[in-house]
């Protein structure tokens, strides 16, 4: 069974990017990303982007959903890539923030929303 972030994306990409034309106002004309989808709904949904015809369907009530299925997995490797740049940025001395108690606090934080993967669960633990 597929998982539902994989149908939201199916759904996005056969909808508004099936098409060279429609691929090409993405980012990467070659691979829809869950990033690109989300904002290729919300930006045809909220007319700062083009439909390429007429033909091309207007977002409908499944569309949003299907993009906001995607956001926590975005929201959650947003999350990892900044704890792997306050990681590296603390190895450099610096915080990115006005104090180190706000940096330490705002990593511990983001520690508890998510689990670190790859290079920077071994750093971060």
């Amino acid at each position: 069974m597929a998982r539902p972030e994989h149908t939201a994306l199916f759904r996005i990409q056969e909808r508004y990017a099936a098409t060279a034309a429609a691929r090409a106002r993405l980012i990467n004309p070659h691979m829809l990303t869950p990033g690109e989808a989300v904002r290729l709904v919300a930006g045809l949904g909220g007319g700062s982007l083009a439909y390429t015809d007429d033909a091309e369907p207007q977002v409908q009530d499944a569309d949003l959903l299907a993009a906001l299925s995607l956001l926590p997995g975005l929201r959650a490797e947003l999350d990892d890539l900044e704890i792997g740049l306050q990681v590296m940025a603390r190895g450099e001395g610096a915080t990115g923030l006005d104090t180190a108690e706000e940096a330490q606090r705002r990593h511990e934080r983001l520690m508890g929303l998510t689990e670190p993967a790859g290079l920077w669960q071994v750093r971060c633990r």
